[in-house]
């Protein structure tokens, strides 16, 4: 994982100031004394939003640094998670026209971001940079078959089941599928962290060549990963209805909303994989794109499964053919790439281009 800092003892100003910042104008609009709808309201707390989603992996990276790898990458995932699930769940609550579709389009988007997008830049940069990079055979195969299966039962089966027509599963259904995806992620960690750990790791020997923080450091750094995440969670309630505005505004397909979400809940993060990647670190580069996708299905569906059966809302899941279509081929080109443990630029090219089909169909669907 990056370090942004060569020395922990002090902490990069806006790391802080963003959730400080946040807090503020949560408690002047809780308190009324800004109106929630004004434009500098919501420009401020666009901003304040973006600097929480950075803030909070940058305090996940520092004590994620303290725990050591994989656990590291694992902390990572599930506070990008975190994030995803609260947006995803504030779109939900706002009961606009589509809100059954947000969770389906944020997940499928995450994964052909991650296995695409970030995987591809991070072939691409390692590749161009090293001309040959190598990683754990068995992590990758442990972590792809994990993914497929989930996507499959996830965002596939829905629109083949009998019991009712359509994308949908039945609420038994529903839950069924949310506790067999939360179960097989939690084997997926037990055997990461657990009982095969040595398959995570590979030759870089976990974190190699970043200074691990001390006890100060770390600990101010969960409690600010805390307000951060907090933070989150209320700004994007309140930031949900002008973001389906917006994405009206240019024209847009409803769809494309999952494509925003799941790009800003990533980018950190995706840029610490590539940042990886550079540095010759291909092992932890994918412990950190194919854990935010693994986190993203494993974790959010079970947590819009439940929510969705609590609150007798329709939750539409089933992808359309065309997405099918794009997430199969992205599973099957992932196997090629990471059958051999040894990548080049040209995996990476063939992953961006896939990548560039989806972008495009996501906007000209």
């Amino acid at each position: 994982m990056p370090s942004h800092a060569t020395s922990f003892g002090r902490m990069p100003i806006w790391t802080w100031i963003a959730p400080a910042g946040a807090v503020l104008l949560l408690c002047a609009k809780f308190g009324g004394l800004v109106s929630a709808d004004a434009a500098i309201v919501l420009m401020m707390a666009a901003v304040l939003l973006a600097g929480c989603v950075f803030a909070a992996v940058h305090h996940a990276e520092v004590v994620a640094l303290k725990v050591g790898e994989p656990f590291g990458s694992i902390l990572l995932a599930i506070a990008v998670t975190i994030i995803e699930v609260a947006l995803i769940v504030s779109l939900m609550l706002s009961g606009s026209p589509g809100a059954e579709t947000f969770a389906r389009d944020t997940v499928y988007s995450a994964v052909m971001i991650v296995c695409n997008g970030v995987v591809g830049l991070c072939l691409v940069f390692g590749g161009a940079r090293h001309h040959e990079q190598s990683f754990q055979v068995q992590a990758a195969a442990a972590s792809l078959g994990v993914l497929g299966t989930l996507a499959t039962i996830a965002l596939v089966l829905p629109n083949y089941t009998r019991t009712t027509a359509g994308p949908l599963y039945t609420p038994s259904q529903l839950l069924f599928v949310g506790l067999v995806s939360l179960l097989l992620y939690g084997v997926f960690l037990f055997v990461q962290t657990i009982r095969h750990r040595d398959y995570f790791l590979g030759d870089e020997g976990g974190d190699a060549g970043h200074e691990v923080p001390g006890d100060r450091a770390t600990q101010q750094s969960a409690l600010l990963l805390l307000v951060a995440l907090i933070a989150v969670v209320l700004l994007a309630k309140s930031l949900s209805y002008p973001l389906e505005r917006g994405i009206a505004a240019a024209g847009l397909p409803q769809a494309f909303i999952g494509v925003v979400i799941a790009a800003m809940v990533l980018l950190p993060e995706g840029l610490a994989a590539i940042a990886a990647a550079r540095a010759n670190r291909l092992q932890t580069s994918l412990n950190l794109a194919l854990g935010s996708a693994l986190a993203s299905i494993g974790l959010t569906i079970p947590a819009v499964a439940a929510l969705s059966v609590l609150l007798d809302q329709r939750l539409v899941l089933g992808l359309q053919p065309s997405e099918m279509v794009l997430l199969i081929l992205t599973l099957f080109i992932s196997t090629l790439t990471l059958a051999t443990g040894r990548t080049t630029v040209l995996q990476g090219a063939v992953h961006l281009v896939i990548f560039g089909v989806f972008l495009f169909l996501s906007a000209v669907p």
